[in-house]
């Protein structure tokens, strides 16, 4: 890494570090008796939302809350790791009244992070970081880092194209591919080496295009179905297999999936069973991902390589337009080109949506294939 200093990162407290919601559910489970039992997935987003779901605030109200709340299980060894990467910090919003009882928690659990790095306040947009990484999705949208990532959860599920993990590994792969981005390391595919290709890049910018392009004059990849909830992708040329939402939960509990990510209020994930067959028949895997599926990829497998493709924005705008889809989704899809953009960071390369052929001759120059 070619830098004179350490990259910093400020990390939020509440279910990232510390169980906050799940916590206040059990809670909430063990006093109401709730029949069928309260569960996550229920907060589907922040704030009151006039269900049940609401009574986890009765608990998040009491200082015994904040002095007993678990720490997230691998927390302490996700702070420990990244500890050797970046310099932490703490940012962590809370009553004046919890203060104490906050800040002691912190310095119990988490010996790593110095008492001077730890500070408490909502106003996360003011804090002068590498790296942002918190559940709330208003503190990723309005943080002046130059990477903020958002971790996961039920009530961020709406969230669409911003950096965004699910589990402690993804975001430490990530740190590392952001350090990493300072060197001139670049990735090529080989007959002897079977690898898995994503291409990224926000709704319009015409990367289904080149992913079917791709295939056809590169017969060494095979498409990679993913599953969604999705009824209208489902229909596109076999790139994937709808599910229902409850199909789909199920299947995520299992364990079947190798990643997961929510894009425009849909569900998209891919088996690491398929993956695997792919490569052992000895052919390299296309995929088409957002981020999160493409970092998720990138912990578990080695040889990924992440290419972004850039459209002109007015090009990008008319594509969305013109999509088969609700209104309100090609809004989602519209307000995301912005953050999107800046994920080509990212990415091992770059390629320029002028022409589907162009950029597939691109590809297959950077990649030698």
């Amino acid at each position: 890494m070619d830098r004179r200093f350490r990259l910093s990162t400020a990390l939020d407290v509440d279910d990232l570090l510390l169980e906050c919601v799940p916590y206040a559910i059990r809670l909430a489970n063990e006093k109401y008796k709730f029949d069928p039992p309260l569960t996550i997935h229920e907060v589907n987003r922040w704030g009151r939302t006039g269900t049940r779901s609401d009574v986890i605030f009765e608990f998040m109200d009491k200082p015994e809350f904040f002095v007993n709340q678990p720490v997230i299980e691998g927390a302490r060894e996700f702070v420990k790791k990244l500890s050797k990467m970046t310099e932490i910090f703490v940012t962590t919003a809370v009553w004046p009244e919890y203060m104490t009882p906050r800040f002691q928690k912190i310095l119990e659990e988490f010996p790593e992070i110095s008492k001077d790095h730890i500070l408490i306040g909502s106003r996360k947009d003011l804090i002068d970081v590498d790296i942002l990484f918190d559940d709330g999705m208003h503190n990723v949208l309005a943080s002046n880092a130059a990477y903020p990532i958002l971790m996961r959860r039920p009530w961020n599920s709406e969230a669409t194209g911003v950096l965004a993990v699910n589990t402690y590994d993804e975001f430490l792969k990530l740190v590392e591919i952001i350090a990493n981005s300072y060197s001139a390391k670049q990735e090529t595919l080989s007959p002897d080496r079977p690898g898995i290709v994503v291409l990224v890049g926000p709704s319009g910018s015409g990367k289904n295009e080149i992913a079917r392009e791709l295939l056809v004059k590169a017969p060494s990849f095979e498409k990679l179905v993913s599953y969604t909830t999705d009824k209208a992708a489902s229909s596109q040329d076999g790139w994937y297999h709808y599910l229902s939402e409850e199909d789909f939960r199920k299947m995520s509990d299992n364990g079947e999936f190798v990643e997961s990510t929510t894009y425009a209020h849909h569900a998209y994930a891919s088996r690491g069973k398929d993956v695997k067959n792919i490569l052992k028949s000895g052919k390299h895997v296309l995929t088409v991902m957002d981020i999160c599926g493409a970092m998720a990829l990138k912990t578990r497998f080695s040889n990924v390589i992440t290419i972004y493709v850039k459209r002109d924005k007015k090009e990008l705008i008319t594509a969305i337009l013109e999509k088969d889809c609700t209104t309100e989704d090609k809004a989602n899809r519209l307000l995301a080109i912005a953050a999107e953009s800046k994920n080509s960071q990212v990415c091992d390369y770059v390629v320029r949506f002028d022409d589907c052929e162009q950029a597939v001759e691109q590809i297959r120059n950077k990649l030698c294939i």
